[in-house]
């Protein structure tokens, strides 16, 4: 069956006259210190919307010594009394007029991402730029709430007539290197630097090279809100020039990264030299079971959206679906039917489902996986197509037949690809969902409650849906086991890891 692909150009009533400041104007420079400057080099790279390949602005290129500048900044701003004095409720005032100021731009934050990441507009305008406000809101009411404790010890050194009292105060954790990916640029970054802003950190976010305008816009935003200088810098640049410098850097005291496990085990070797604290959200390959009792007309869409969404750019994407054999011919059926009715074009074109792929370079990957497991034996059901004239584009894709030695079946794609499997019994879906180094989410399809909370129980992984995928809020921890990282971000926990805890003990 032919799929017409959509509209690859853009509509320009879509697009707020505004957006030529946020795209074409001059270079976009570097924050540090609470001035824009260039690159010290005076290198700069392009963005490109993945659609159409236009170029949409220039990147001041930040280099070692960018990053040192940056650094320095960071670390005068956390004693500086402009931040450091500042009260809890000064500071929760603070982040809750950054959301405010993110929501007035809220269009353009949608439209800005769409552009430069490729992602269908209603997604960035309904799920990811309102998830990102959200996070700077419910931190916000963590600043008055960082809590310290009194110990009762049964410590006597000093005689009788002498007492003991000891007592734990939380302090951030310091200076923090922000690195975010391209896949959820402004939402990523939001889940870093709204609980280290609420801790009391400072931040240096480093955006990933090709999705760095809705970061560059965000620390305009900051600026505006009043954020004391140096309290949070923006570097963009390429990982492996300004991305390692902050990981080496002995000024850095954290790094929080999202992205692949392969640069999150590099971030490990790297933090050796000072012992940074870490925070990783690493890859997944996130396993879907859908039991006989499912009701096909939810889980279907459900599952689709799973890993449909954004591309499949995801990485919690809900990549290997296992469906039992009394459902499976059904669910193959009508997932295909699904996958094959989503409209792909321009993010910002009326009726797209799918956008681009952020790059060329991605979607080739993608395509490499599908073309391979293909000669492996596995069948294309659906899609299996890249697509557009830059060949940015690629259909939704629906696979059986794979196993689980395949690599189609074990590494993370990262595109709209899905495997199909179908299961006998519960024994053997737990297994087979286990058989992975990640262990990131995963969900389960069933009308028995009892079904639901087995397979919660035996799945190894840090998010376990119920008849749905991909549901987040800032107040829900997510985090992986395994090879899908170290720590959790959202909720209590997300602010944890940008504190440290000192315990003092006085004698009187």
């Amino acid at each position: 069956m032919t799929v017409t692909l959509g509209p690859q150009t853009r509509r320009d009533d879509r697009i707020a006259p505004f957006l030529a400041h946020a795209t074409t104007t001059s270079p976009k420079r570097l924050l540090i210190d609470g001035e824009w400057v260039p690159a010290a080099s005076g290198e700069t790279f392009g963005a490109h919307d993945p659609a159409t390949g236009e170029h949409l602005a220039e990147l001041a290129r930040a280099g070692q010594p960018d990053v040192d500048d940056a650094v320095a900044s960071a670390r005068r701003a956390l004693t500086s009394p402009a931040w450091k004095g500042m009260t809890p409720a000064e500071r929760a005032a603070l982040l809750w007029r950054i959301a405010d100021l993110l929501e007035q731009d809220l269009d353009e934050l949608a439209q800005l991402e769409t552009l430069d990441q490729g992602k269908a507009w209603g997604t960035a305008r309904f799920g990811e730029v309102p998830a990102a406000i959200a996070q700077f809101r419910y931190y916000s009411g963590f600043a008055t709430k960082i809590l310290g404790t009194t110990i009762p010890t049964s410590l006597r050194r000093q005689g009788p007539d002498r007492q003991v009292f000891a007592y734990t105060t939380r302090e951030p954790v310091g200076v923090v290197a922000a690195i975010v990916p391209w896949n959820s640029p402004l939402l990523m970054a939001a889940m870093k630097v709204a609980p280290a802003l609420a801790a009391g950190c400072t931040v240096i976010l480093k955006p990933a090279e090709n999705t760095s305008l809705t970061a560059v816009r965000l620390g305009e935003i900051l600026v505006e809100a009043g954020l004391p200088a140096g309290v949070v810098n923006v570097v963009t640049g390429f990982g492996a020039e300004a991305g390692q410098a902050l990981a080496d850097h002995p000024g850095v005291d954290k790094v929080a990264f999202t992205g692949s496990t392969a640069v999150g085990k590099r971030l490990v070797a790297a933090s050796t030299g000072n012992l940074k604290r870490l925070t990783l959200e690493l890859g997944g390959k996130s396993p879907v079971i859908v039991m006989p009792d499912a009701d096909l007309d939810r889980t279907v869409p459900g599952v689709a959206a799973g890993i449909f969404d954004n591309g499949g750019q995801v990485c919690v994407a809900g990549s290997r679906v296992y469906a039992h054999r009394d459902v499976y011919e059904e669910l193959v059926d009508r997932l295909a039917a699904h996958s094959r009715g989503l409209s792909l074009g321009h993010g910002l074109a009326e009726g797209t489902d799918l956008g681009p792929l952020v790059s060329r370079v991605q979607a080739d990957r993608v395509d490499t996986f599908v073309r391979e497991a293909e000669s492996e034996g596995v069948d294309v059901v659906a899609g299996g197509v890249q697509d557009g004239e830059l060949g940015t584009f690629y259909r939704p894709t629906v696979l059986t037949g794979a196993t689980q030695g395949m690599r189609i079946m074990q590494e993370e794609v990262f595109g709209p690809v899905v495997t199909v499997t179908p299961f006998d019994d519960l024994d053997e879906v737990l297994a087979w969902a286990n058989d992975s180094v990640y262990g990131l989410a995963a969900s389960v399809w069933t009308e028995g409650l009892s079904n639901a909370h087995r397979v919660s129980e035996g799945i190894d992984s840090g998010t376990v849906w119920i008849n749905c995928h991909s549901y987040f809020g800032p107040e829900l921890p997510k985090g992986g086991h395994r090879e899908s990282g170290w720590g959790y971000e959202n909720g209590a926990n997300g602010l944890e890891n940008y504190l440290e805890t000192k315990t003092v003990v006085a004698v009187y």
